[in-house]
């Protein structure tokens, strides 16, 4: 396919989504309902067809030399399958926002005003690897009354194309406009240039990514961005952890699974517990395959871990390597999050209240945790029903995107006739 034809297919697709998000505007709760639930039906009645086109795009990725990380996304187990139906059947019960006021305040000549959640109008959202992000994103943007444009990684296309058919099965079963949810039929990367600067059609772009994804979007894009940057999360062991809780807390965080952006990448463990818990730790992670990188502390009690080295402390691993660093005091734990961490998730184990108020107020992250792993950094563990990504901006959104981070606001005023004097 040509460039241009590239860039005209895409024109057609911005111009398709426009006019759905004019209907979705009007479309009522009850039929965004059904087309999710008629959704998450075809989805379980499509689980052989499903996995076939998957299987197709996972042997091309393995032949393509596919890292572990990334094929650990792509596949769709049936757990995958499992979860998007879930995810699918919790957003359809979940309170539509559209529409919806917030407080309203009489003005003393007797005006009300409040705030309307509305749409924000065309979500354009670019993905690698992940097809269950297919669903998820036709789910929260549906719900919200957004028009979706979806462009998945060329690894995932079989994939992301047999969704595409069981979105647009749901769309039609609850007679919403089938262009609600377009999924862009083209690996070229032309088509990406095109949607981050289609300005006229196109409201809001969210990336999901690797670096390289999302720094060509902040160099190139024209269309205003939610971004999700790495995901270099820390663990921090304080002096008052108690010692099974923080061996549990850390060795689920790292091993869960390597290749989602709540993994953690850093652990920092207080001088004062460092020997007593550090130790069993590192060994129960060496026996799992993950491959410690640590300071000269950490290296003095676990003479395994290859010595780090400031890159370490930077990188996101998405794999079983962990970097490792003793600290001497909570401040010094603060300040190493603030040098080097993403602004994704940072969590401290410890049962001193004072400490923990203090790590929640002062580490600048998306989400920061007391007592729990980083791998809750999950949009259906927070009651979401399934997420659109994960922001590290301050603007527009933060955290685990769902419905109220796909809507913005307008205020609406009431009257009786007041004039202004």
């Amino acid at each position: 396919m040509s460039t241009q034809t590239v860039e005209q297919a895409m024109l057609t697709l911005g111009e398709n989504a426009r006019q759905a998000s004019r209907e979705l505007m009007r479309a009522p709760g009850s039929a965004k309902t059904r087309a999710l639930l008629a959704m998450a039906d075809a989805i379980a009645d499509r689980r052989k067809t499903l996995q076939e086109a998957n299987r197709q795009d996972v042997e091309a990725a393995r032949a393509n030399a596919l890292d572990a990380a990334m094929l650990d996304r792509l596949t769709l187990s049936e757990r995958s399958l499992d979860l998007m139906i879930e995810g699918l059947r919790q957003v359809a019960a979940l309170p539509d926002p559209v529409g919806s006021l917030g407080p309203t305040a009489i003005r003393p000549n007797g005006m009300r005003v409040a705030q309307m959640r509305v749409p924000l109008g065309v979500i354009g959202i670019i993905y690698e690897s992940r097809p269950n992000v297919t669903i998820d994103a036709a789910a929260l943007c549906l719900k919200s009354g957004n028009a979706a444009i979806l462009r998945g990684g060329s690894e995932a296309l079989r994939s992301n194309l047999a969704l595409a058919e069981v979105v647009r099965d749901g769309l039609r079963a609850a007679g919403l406009p089938e262009h609600a949810v377009q999924v862009v039929e083209t690996a070229d990367r032309a088509a990406v240039g095109k949607l981050i600067t289609m300005t006229e059609h196109i409201d809001v772009i969210v990336p999901r990514g690797g670096k390289g994804l999302i720094s060509r979007m902040a160099a190139e894009a024209r269309v205003p961005l939610i971004k999700h940057l790495d995901g270099n999360c820390h663990v921090y062991i304080d002096a008052a952890a108690d010692p099974e809780k923080a061996h549990g807390i850390a060795y689920n965080a790292k091993t869960y699974r390597y290749g989602v952006c709540g993994s953690m990448e850093t652990l920092l463990v207080n001088a004062a517990v460092a020997v007593s818990i550090l130790p069993r730790l590192a060994a129960a992670l060496l026996a799992h395959g993950v491959e410690l990188r640590g300071c000269e502390r950490t290296r003095e009690l676990v003479p395994q871990a290859r010595p780090a080295t400031e890159e370490d402390w930077a990188t996101e691993y998405l794999g079983p390597i962990l970097a490792v660093r003793v600290v001497d005091t909570l401040d010094e734990a603060i300040a190493h999050i603030a040098r080097w961490g993403s602004g994704h998730t940072d969590a401290i184990v410890t049962e001193d209240l004072g400490a923990a108020q203090r790590f929640q107020r002062e580490v600048d992250s998306a989400s920061v945790y007391v007592n729990l792993p980083t791998v809750f950094a999950d949009g259906y563990e927070y009651g979401l029903g399934s997420e659109i990504g994960i922001s590290t901006n301050r603007l527009h959104a933060r955290g685990p995107v769902g419905l109220e981070g796909l809507t913005t606001y307008k205020w609406v005023l009431t009257g009786d006739g007041q004039l202004r004097g």
